[in-house]
């Protein structure tokens, strides 16, 4: 009788030591998530931005201006503009 009573205490702290390592390990794993998410959250925040300063920087007029301004481009004359067609466009 002492023998069960011993091996099932065993059983028991065997089962309580794995208890207390599956939860630190859940908790261990949430923190993980958490600090993820955050980190989406900030990349989804400055993706936002990215795309808003990307617009801005691409905006014809602020090309054109640059172009004219920067790099002394010019428009052509009328008489050196060709409008070609795309193959198979009718």
């Amino acid at each position: 009788m002492v023998r069960l009573n011993l091996f099932l205490l065993a059983v028991l702290i065997v089962c309580a030591l794995s208890l207390v390592s599956s939860r630190h390990q859940a908790r261990k794993l949430f923190v993980e998530l958490e600090r993820e998410q955050a980190r989406e959250r900030s990349y989804e925040t400055e993706y936002g931005q990215l795309q808003l300063e990307q617009s801005t920087w691409g905006m014809p007029a602020r090309v054109e201006k640059i172009a004219r301004e920067q790099l002394r481009l010019q428009l052509p004359p009328q008489g050196r503009v060709e409008i070609v067609a795309i193959g198979g466009a009718r």
